[in-house]
This record gives structure tokens, C-alpha cells and sequence, in this order.
């Protein structure tokens, strides 16, 4: 689908979707336990492939209240109780690299064979770590090609036990290890080779894990409990352990990455004298809310009020600023398009990581920026973008089948001279399937049409 965005200002009041990130670790801890409810979840394209892996692995995964799914306020999970079955089928995960992470290490559990794949995308993507941790503690643990990448053949049962694993590849090795290693009968410790980054992901799978009940704790180099994932050696998880989150159910947050799109509109093109104003904003171990400090450091006028769960923002004179992604990846798109609106240079350090997401995420904002009229220099490690040196203009971009490439050169778009369309702009089912409407309802000039070719 093409979308068609056209200079336009912004205004008034929207609410943020509910998290992919809880939404898919919550109807995975869902489907290990013996049956929960998840409140508030993300339904989308990548959360539906959790759903249905859940489903092959013996469980099942319903709307309340007779609801259409996509429409769902809640999912009833009834879930396999930490043993799940072989599954009938191959499972698709379709998209969804959290998918295929965390349901490869809960494959390891199932007494048998199971086989994942993915789109073109996800098998073009590094598993090799996961799959070297799950063999090192005694699982078959297989790319069907020997690069590493899916399709995958897994063949359990895990048992537990210790392992080493890189921390500066993917966070969510180490969260599939820990959930699945919750269940085993002896535990898993996993060491970290080298420095964890995107480390607030990991405390987003230490807060869910509390919440069902589930004890995992970081640790120092000597041993020591942690606080929180940042700074982390490895991480202890007691085998034996249940999910049961109080009360049988699980509220979902916010989601800050979709929040981001939705800061930077307004700081982009909020209308004179108006604001943006984003319910649903609440506190949570999300990394990602980092981008309400990153926009205020450009000179955006926002405000927070942490306990309504509301943030206002209003368009502002942006300068440039520098940026380390390390822990906030997901980040770098939007503020890549921010930056090509600033004054100044706006450099993105430590983002090399950025480049195995559903694409080169890095390549992808600084070709399709330039497109637009950015000036960029990219390097492995770093992206910038000269924002004095940058004059906006429609053009056509592709959105690299990337729903946060898409939805970052629409914010761009809203400040570009003229039209940009938007290629493959269906991809926001992803993360934020009603994002064009969200954006149409502030006042954004949007068309969108199914010429694609």
C-alpha cells in the first residue's frame, strides 16, 4: 500500500497503543502457565504469531467476550503449564523476530521436534547465538542452512543448566533463556561473553517475570544480585518455578516505541499555539521512554505527567544532539527524522547493533532521508544527520517492509515541502496497526491507496 502524506500540522488528544514488547512476552508467560488473562494486549501482526505459536504448542489463545480477535480488550490464554507439546506443524512466525526468539527457547522444552521459520525478512536474520546457548545445554539446536539463521530445528527436552552467551547481538537470547529456563527442572545460568546492550529490554522481562510470579535475577561479575539488567554479567533462574500472575491476569502498558512517532509529530508539527497530547504514557521499565528526554535535550516543548500517564508536546525550535542507541535501538528511526528537522547535527552513536533488525535500520533512514532532501553521513557504528544542511521535501521513499521505517518517514513527512509517498506503508500493522488513522485524526494530510507494486 502506498500512503500519500502531505505538509500538515497536528493537534489534539490520542491515546498510545498498548505495548508489542509486554504483549508478546505476556501471552508467552500466559502459555506457560496453566491459564491467564492478558488485558490491554497489542494485537497485531507479530503478536498474532505469538499467539499462534503458543496455540501449536498445546495452548490456546482466545478473545473475551466473544470479540472479534483484532478488536480484543482481552486474551484468554489457556496455556500448556510449562510442558509444551510437539507441535502438529511447522510454526510461522512470519515477521516477528521476537516471535522466533523467545518460542525457540520454548521449543527446547517440548519433548520432540519443532521446526520455525519465518517471511524472507526473519530468515535473513541472526539466531546462531540462541541456537549455540540451546546446543551447549545439550539441545539439538539446528539452522536448516548453517548460517545460522531460520529456519531452525530444535529438538528438546532442555533440562537447564549453566551457559555463555554474547549480550551485544539481541537482548532477547537472554529473555528467551530466562523465561524457558524458569520451567526446567534444574534452572539456567547464563553468562554474558560480552556487554549487554539494550539492557531495558531485559528489565522488561525481569518485571513481567515478578508479575507472573517467576523469580530471575542479574547478577555482577562476582556473583552479586542486581538491581536491574544494566551492568549485568549474566542472570540466575531458579528451575521448578510456575507462572501465575495475581489475580489470573495481566494488564499490558503503553508502548513508547509507537509513543516516539507520536512525540515527534508534535514536535515537528504540532499547529501554533496547539499541542499533541498522548494518553496512555505511564511509567514502565520500557528504555524507550527515553525518547520524552531526547526531545526536550533538542528543545521540544514536552511535559510528562507520570502519574496521569499523559505527555504534552508542543512544536519547537530543534537543535541537534547526540544520541547513544546502545540501549534504546528502536529509537534510532525516529530520531533520525527528528534530527532532519533540527538545526545542526543530530549524531546517533552506538548503533551498529540497529543494522539486524527487520532491516538495516541504519542504511535504510539515512537513504530514504536523503531521498527527502537530508544530508547524512553514515558509518558502521554511527549515523548523522545534518539538519542545517537539510531541506525537506516530499519524494517517493520505500518504507523497507519495516513498520518503524514507515511510521518515522511519515513524522518526516509531515515537515517535508509538498507530498512524500510512502512505500509499503501496510507494514505498521506490525506495531501500530491503527497509526495512520491516529495520525489522520490529529490532522495529518494522509491518503493511502493499494498501488503498490
Amino acid at each position: 500500500m502506498d500512503v500519500h502524506v502531505t505538509n500538515s500540522t497536528v493537534r489534539g488528544t490520542t491515546r498510545a497503543p498498548p505495548s508489542k514488547s509486554y504483549t508478546h512476552r505476556a501471552l508467552l508467560a500466559a502459555g506457560y502457565s496453566d491459564g491467564a488473562t492478558v488485558r490491554s494486549p497489542l494485537v497485531s501482526a507479530d503478536t498474532r504469531a505469538t499467539a499462534r505459536a503458543v496455540t501449536a504448542f498445546g495452548g490456546a489463545v482466545e478473545p473475551a467476550s466473544g470479540a472479534a480477535f483484532a478488536d480484543a480488550d482481552a486474551l484468554v490464554v489457556d496455556g500448556f503449564d510449562g510442558r509444551p507439546s510437539v507441535p502438529d506443524d511447522v510454526i510461522d512466525c512470519a515477521n516477528s523476530g521476537t516471535t522466533m526468539r523467545l518460542v525457540t527457547a520454548a521449543a527446547a522444552l517440548a519433548d520432540g521436534t519443532t521446526v520455525l521459520t519465518g517471511d524472507g525478512s526473519l530468515r535473513s536474520r541472526p539466531q546462531g547465538p540462541l541456537l549455540t546457548a540451546l546446543a551447549d545445554l545439550g539441545v539439538r539446536a539446528e539452522s536448516t542452512r548453517g548460517n545460522g539463521q531460520a529456519p531452525l530445528v530444535i529438538s528438546g527436552p532442555l533440562d537447564g543448566g549453566d551457559v555463555a552467551i554474547p549480550g551485544d547481538v539481541s537482548s532477547q537470547y537472554v529473555t528467551a533463556l530466562l523465561m524457558a529456563g524458569a520451567v526446567t527442572e534444574d534452572g539456567i545460568d547464563v553468562e554474558l561473553t560480552t556487554p549487554l546492550k539494550s539492557a531495558p529490554y531485559v528489565d522488561i522481562t525481569l518485571e513481567l517475570l515478578a508479575d507472573f510470579g517467576v523469580e530471575a535475577t542479574p547478577i555482577d561479575d562476582e556473583g552479586n544480585a542486581l538491581d536491574g539488567a544494566a551492568g549485568a554479567a549474566g542472570f540466575v533462574v531458579e528451575g521448578g518455578q510456575s507462572y501465575a500472575p495475581t489475580g489470573g491476569s495481566y494488564a499490558v502498558p503503553g508502548d513508547f516505541s509507537s509513543i516516539s512517532y507520536l512525540v515527534a509529530a508534535g514536535a515537528v508539527a504540532a499547529a501554533p499555539g496547539e499541542a499533541v497530547r498522548i494518553e496512555g504514557a505511564r511509567p514502565s521499565a520500557q528504555g524507550d521512554a527515553a525518547i520524552v528526554e531526547i526531545a526536550e535535550r533538542m528543545g521540544t516543548d514536552v511535559e510528562w505527567d507520570r502519574e496521569a500517564g499523559v505527555i504534552t508536546v508542543r512544536r519547537s525550535d530543534l537543535s541537534g544532539v547526540e544520541v547513544d542507541v546502545g540501549d534504546t535501538p528502536d529509537l534510532l528511526p525516529t530520531i533520525a527524522a527528528l534530527g532532519a528537522v533540527a538545526d545542526g547535527d543530530t549524531r546517533i552513536t552506538n548503533c551498529e547493533h540497529v543494522r539486524y533488525k527487520e532491516t538495516d535500520r541504519v542504511a535504510a533512514m539515512a537513504e530514504e532521508l536523503t531521498k527527502m532532501g537530508a544530508e547524512t553521513t553514515e558509518e558502521p557504528d554511527v549515523l548523522t544527520i545534518h539538519g542545517s544542511e537539510s531541506d525537506l521535501r516530499g519524494a517517493t521513499v520505500d518504507g523497507r517492509a519495516d513498520h518503524r521505517i514507515v511510521m518515522s518517514l511519515a513524522v518526516a513527512a509531515l515537515a517535508a515541502e509538498g507530498t512524500t509517498t510512502i512505500r509499503g506503508g501496510e507494514h505498521v500493522d506490525v506495531s501500530f496497526p491503527n497509526f495512520f488513522d491516529a495520525m489522520a485524526d490529529l490532522g495529518m494530510a494522509v491518503e493511502r491507496d493499494d498501488a503498490s507494486e
